[in-house]
């Protein structure tokens, strides 16, 4: 931990290490039941947060949860482990609708839980921390209560830890409290940082956000995508991409413009949230066009080994991200067919010209 501290340390190194506290539990508890016959199938939820200089690491399993508060937006980092939650992701129900369906028996129902088996899949996930951040970690006894985000900002905003858990709890028993009700808030100090950090990612959260590639990602799955990308920074003229090349990555535009060009003819100008070379992420073809600088620009990376990653090990971000792909490209061959049908229409038309001529002709004479 002191290595982020200092600037260094293994983000995934550090991530296995939650991962494995969280797996010797479930291990530890099945093996107490085993012994113990009246305890057989006990299990529990595991939400963990760890800060480390300025990334936070998260090992999550159940249906607790870990909200981020940032800039006066709630944001949940976790997914909940539930039938529930499994039901609306699949369309059989919509989420305000479980108390009226025949699902309202099973709110309760985790569908991965720490002690029930040998070992457990555990989500885990790492991201930024910026000055003024809040975080709630809580039980399912607390966030059936919340109706809306407001609901956890307008606690989250009183300015004594102490005092919003326990507003937090009093909302739960107000409400009925019927189960078990933690409360956890965590509030990272404004401190003396410039805003330049929190401008940068809050702008890389925001130009991904609005891309058509990535317009079905959660706030998590945005962080996630943000993690395996680089900024690089290119100066005026300066080449980003060469024509014949061989391609591995996408580019996204944070900042400024990019010139496309074809053996020097202008194509177009890029300009913020414009992306260019993503079929780089699924073939190795050479580039068809080349990319400079226009001006100072500033980009994100990504590399065809790191979506890889994310398609053989996330099930449900790739199946997002390759939906959007697939209506990207739709989207362009159906543009294509449209200019090739133009063309064809146009080259079919017979050429009239003499006879337009010939016909103005007698018209000037009469």
């Amino acid at each position: 931990i002191e290595a982020f501290n200092t600037g260094g340390g293994d983000r995934t190194e550090l991530l296995r290490i939650l991962e494995h506290s969280v797996q010797s539990a479930c291990s530890s508890i099945y093996e107490r039941a085993q012994l113990q016959p009246e305890k057989r199938g006990m299990g529990t939820t595991c939400t963990l947060l760890l800060l480390a200089g300025h990334r936070g690491f998260m090992a999550h399993v159940g249906d607790s949860r870990i909200y981020l508060m940032r800039q006066n937006q709630v944001h949940q980092l976790s997914e909940d482990h539930s039938l529930i939650n499994e039901l609306v992701k699949r369309g059989k129900v919509k989420l305000e609708e479980i108390d009226d369906s025949p699902y309202k028996d099973y709110k309760n129902a985790v569908t991965r839980a720490v002690g029930v088996y040998e070992s457990v899949e555990v989500d885990t996930l790492d991201f930024d921390v910026l000055p003024g951040d809040q975080f709630l970690l809580c039980s399912d006894g607390l966030h059936h209560y919340f109706d809306t985000d407001e609901t956890i900002s307008g606690i989250l905003a009183g300015q004594d830890v102490k005092q919003v858990t326990e507003n937090f709890i009093t909302l739960a028993n107000d409400g009925g409290g019927h189960d078990n009700i933690t409360s956890v808030v965590v509030h990272v100090d404004e401190g003396e940082e410039t805003d330049d950090r929190t401008k940068d990612i809050s702008l890389k959260i925001e130009v991904l956000k609005g891309m058509p590639l990535f317009k079905y990602l959660n706030y998590k799955e945005l962080v996630r995508l943000m993690n395996i990308t680089q900024v690089r920074d290119f100066g005026d003229g300066e080449l980003i991409i060469r024509e014949g090349d061989s391609a591995d990555e996408m580019f996204i535009i944070l900042d400024g413009t990019v010139r496309l060009h074809k053996d020097e003819a202008f194509i177009t100008y890029l300009k913020r949230g414009d992306h260019f070379g993503e079929m780089a992420l699924v073939d190795s073809a050479p580039r068809s066009a080349s990319a400079s600088g226009e001006g100072h620009a500033r980009l994100l990376a990504l590399h065809r080994n790191e979506f890889y990653e994310i398609i053989r090990n996330e099930n449900q971000l790739s199946t997002k991200i390759l939906w959007s792909v697939v209506q990207v490209l739709v989207k362009r061959l159906r543009k294509t067919t449209a200019d090739l049908s133009g063309a064809r229409l146009e080259a079919s038309l017979p050429d009239l010209t003499d006879d337009i001529v010939f016909e103005d002709a007698l018209g000037s004479d009469v």
